[in-house]
């Protein structure tokens, strides 16, 4: 149940300018096609929600920054939504990372200039490390969605791959005019199919290992020796 707004500011009974920002997201981005990442957005964003234009700008601090980062937050939390645990569960997980990428481009798909105005400041060298960041997030959120436990190397492997892969998509994404943006479902497909790949050379390779000596494995007996 969504909380009645107060009249004076337009916040929400205890809502927190984190839970402010989130909420305000996908106007920000609406009007950031048009006004840029900018204040300007930020402030027609307030107007539309009913929220104190003040409040919203300390919300979002005039970073282009942040108004980006909870965009994307926003668009992880709606696929989410599109995507439940019950309805992953019953596919395989091939067909779940692919459920979740294409749910973020349908989500995406309205907002391809948006989009593409956030590519071009996450390019900037100074937001290479914090693009990096949002990038992981992403992945993140879409392994742990899949179901993907995985705490040793396999968990850094995995987002590492499929934001490569996410990243990649949305390049092809953004300047995609074919019929229900077929150009980008395709390459996604190939480049899961890489993912699907490269997992299982893995799980085969880390297998085999098992069985060939191992350096650490052998000082530790010599160490543990009798127990």
């Amino acid at each position: 149940m969504i909380s009645p707004a107060r009249p004076e500011t337009g916040l929400r009974e205890d809502e927190t300018l984190d839970e402010l920002r989130l909420r305000l997201a996908p106007l920000v981005a609406a009007n950031a096609a048009f006004d840029g990442w900018s204040k300007v957005a930020v402030a027609s964003a307030a107007e539309a929600a009913g929220v104190d234009r003040d409040i919203a700008a300390l919300a979002f601090d005039g970073s282009a920054m942040v108004m980006i980062d909870a965009w994307f937050a926003s668009v992880d939390a709606a696929m989410l939504t599109r995507l439940p645990p019950g309805m992953l569960a019953a596919m395989k997980i091939r067909e779940r990372i692919t459920a979740l990428v294409e749910a973020r481009l349908d989500l995406l798909a309205p907002h391809r200039e948006t989009l593409r105005r956030a590519q071009a400041i996450l390019a900037m060298p100074k937001n290479v490390s914090r693009a990096a960041q949002l990038g992981w997030r992403a992945a993140d959120t879409m392994w742990r969605a899949a179901g993907d436990t995985a705490v040793d190397y396999n968990h850094y492997t995995k987002r590492a791959t499929l934001g490569t892969v996410y990243a990649a998509t949305l390049l092809v994404f953004v300047n995609d005019e074919s019929e229900d943006h077929a150009d980008t479902r395709a390459f996604l497909a190939r480049r899961i199919d890489g993912i699907m790949r490269f997992e299982k050379a893995k799980a085969r390779f880390t297998a085999g290992a098992d069985n060939h000596f191992s350096i650490p494995r052998f000082l530790g007996r010599l160490r543990y020796r009798g127990r």
